[in-house]
């Protein structure tokens, strides 16, 4: 790499972990020039920066290039893939066992911006725009996510959300915590025919007043926080839900890269002369 690092690059450690999953190049035909590596940090540059494709910096590859390779391997699967492959190691690199006994499930309403495609009104949040149902581990790793209308819901949209989480994919799991819009007599129904984990609704106390944590749920919560830092994710800026559900993805794969290898600050703190 013949120029200066981005904060949002990856490391030779993080590109390392990174490179045995993404596709090799197709026999035939004119050899692979493209650095995936760079390809990597320009996804990652846009989805943490907020900035769109046509504004990629002119030291990183072409944008439409960029693109091409995040489309291509949103649709091959590649993505879910390198989420799912990562998780194991994280949890394990935490002294966890590498599949999860314990989940939660949550929702977050954001606003669109103005970008077309499908879209809602939250009329609890009083938000015009998408809903994120997220379903993570005990550690706030993902394991499911499905973007809809802000209309939707959360009842309504878990089963989608379940449905990506097979008790056969994950047979250690046992139970979903989540909070009282998850009290839903269809969707407790549905979860009896469809899956062998069962849903624990975390309710507030009756006596409680203002901001406390509550068990369990809390980790959803963070994990949305977490999502948050990436700067694409303020807002959904996307025209199509798979889109918007790949960026929160690639966020994911980011931060899950950071725990396995961190990296050393590349910007060092400031140091300012004493005043007398």
């Amino acid at each position: 790499m013949n120029r200066k690092p981005y904060p949002s690059d990856l490391t030779d450690a993080q590109w390392t972990l990174l490179r045995k999953w993404l596709p090799r190049a197709k026999p035939g035909g004119r050899p692979r020039t493209t650095d995936l590596c760079e390809v990597v940090n320009a996804i990652l540059y846009v989805v943490r920066n907020g900035c769109t494709w046509r504004s990629l910096p002119h030291d990183l590859p072409p944008w439409r290039t960029v693109y091409g390779y995040f489309r291509a391997w949103m649709e091959d699967g590649t993505w879910d893939q390198v989420v799912a492959e990562l998780r194991p190691e994280v949890r394990e690199h935490a002294g966890r066992h590498f599949a999860p006994r314990t989940a939660a499930i949550d929702s977050q309403s954001v606003k669109t911006a103005g970008s077309g495609g499908v879209k809602g009104y939250d009329a609890a949040k009083k938000v015009s725009g998408r809903k994120r149902h997220i379903l993570v581990d005990s550690l706030g790793l993902l394991l499911a996510v499905v973007v809809t209308s802000a209309a939707v819901d959360d009842a309504a949209a878990a089963p989608e959300v379940f449905d990506l989480v097979e008790s056969e994919a994950f047979p250690r799991l046992e139970k979903v915590y989540a909070d009282s819009k998850y009290h839903n007599h269809a969707l407790y129904r549905w979860m009896d025919e469809n899956v062998d984990y069962v849903l624990a609704v975390v309710r507030r106390p009756e006596d409680q007043t203002g901001f406390r944590v509550l068990p369990q749920r809390w980790v959803a919560e963070r994990t949305l926080a977490w999502l948050g830092r990436s700067r694409r994710l303020s807002k959904d800026y996307e025209r199509s839900t798979d889109v918007s559900e790949t960026m929160i993805k690639v966020s994911m794969i980011h931060g899950m890269l950071k725990r396995l290898t961190p990296a050393q600050d590349a910007f060092p703190e400031f140091h300012y002369r004493a005043t007398g």
